[in-house]
């Protein structure tokens, strides 16, 4: 079932429509629980899209272990997908940034306020994120401290690698996630792989803990792997930032999720006019790598990967 949650009048006689697909179980007779799979807030974030495609598959495949409701919104922000932008074109707006909206402002509100009007109520939301076109991230959950209680054991069930609780100082109120949390809708913020890239390993694993997460709530009564055991990090001191010290070409030497020790190296940032090598970019700490610098060309300053420093992993 296709439906229209949200609508606008655009020039030239054109229209925005903001669409869902729900998937219903055979027979029930009661108002089972709903699942909402969300992507697409950012058009140039496409991991989630493949998502979206893989999990309706298998469920209309295995439509008899559906035991709830899933609304799939592959597209929240479609004039950003169809024009590769971040945000909304011509209003140079980040959709993620205009929540709970509004029905009585200009287009933008009204559109996130009935889009949260018609997510809001669901058992659990996963709002699928991916990076920009400059990192690559493992798959992870993000979660402010503010709704953990609630939202870690959720996590857990995901198959992803690594929960990430960030200080309730650095929550954006006028994001999709925390005003449906603050709502009392629990909603999971997932970020992974690189932007304007499908990592069809990363969706697979997202769509296998989905699955669990259905299963464990109830909803699914299919098969599901054994999720992987996350790493749980909420103290900002467990991450540390790497940053180029000068501007050049980065070459890596590792991949996502290595154990490094410190002293090791990571990459180098180069200079293909001298063939000289401007820095040696080197681990700070015993820890393991989730975020890498995907675009090569860097600045000074510029963020080249993130590590989880080996205490959390021994935890």
């Amino acid at each position: 079932m296709i439906k229209t949650v949200a609508e606008v009048a655009l020039p030239v006689d054109e229209v925005l429509r903001i669409k869902k697909r729900r998937i219903l179980p055979d027979g029930s007779e009661s108002v089972p629980k709903r699942i909402s799979i969300v992507t697409g807030i950012h058009g140039d974030e496409l991991e989630g899209q493949y998502v979206c495609f893989e999990l309706a598959r298998q469920i209309e495949e295995n439509k008899k272990c559906l035991k709830g409701i899933v609304d799939i919104y592959p597209a929240m922000n479609p004039l950003g997908i169809d024009s590769v932008t971040r945000g909304i074109p011509a209003f140079d707006l980040d959709m993620n940034r205009i929540f709970p909206g509004n029905t009585e402002g200009n287009m933008t509100e009204l559109l996130a306020a009935n889009i949260l009007k018609d997510v809001s109520g669901s058992a659990v939301v996963l709002d699928i994120h991916a990076s920009n076109i400059y990192l690559t991230e493992i798959p992870q959950i993000r979660i402010n401290r503010l709704h953990k209680e609630e939202l870690v054991p959720l996590a857990k069930h995901c198959n992803v690698d690594f929960v990430w609780i960030h200080e309730a100082s650095t929550v954006l109120e006028s994001t999709f996630a925390y005003s449906l949390n603050h709502a009392g809708t629990p909603c999971l913020v997932v970020e992974m792989g690189v932007g304007m890239r499908i990592t069809k390993e990363y969706g697979d694993q997202l769509v296998d803990g989905i699955l669990g997460l259905m299963h464990y709530m109830g909803m699914w009564t299919g098969e599901t792997k054994t999720p992987r055991k996350p790493i749980v990090s909420e103290n900002a001191e467990d991450v540390c930032f790497l940053n180029a010290a000068s501007g050049g070409l980065f070459i890596p030497d590792v991949k996502h999720w290595e154990k490094l020790c410190k002293g090791d190296r990571i990459g180098r940032i180069i200079d293909p006019l001298s063939g000289q090598v401007l820095q040696n970019v080197e681990s700070p700490v015993d820890g393991i790598l989730f975020t890498i610098r995907e675009y090569p060309i860097v600045d000074e300053g510029s963020l080249i990967g993130r590590l989880l420093k080996k205490e959390v992993m021994a935890v």
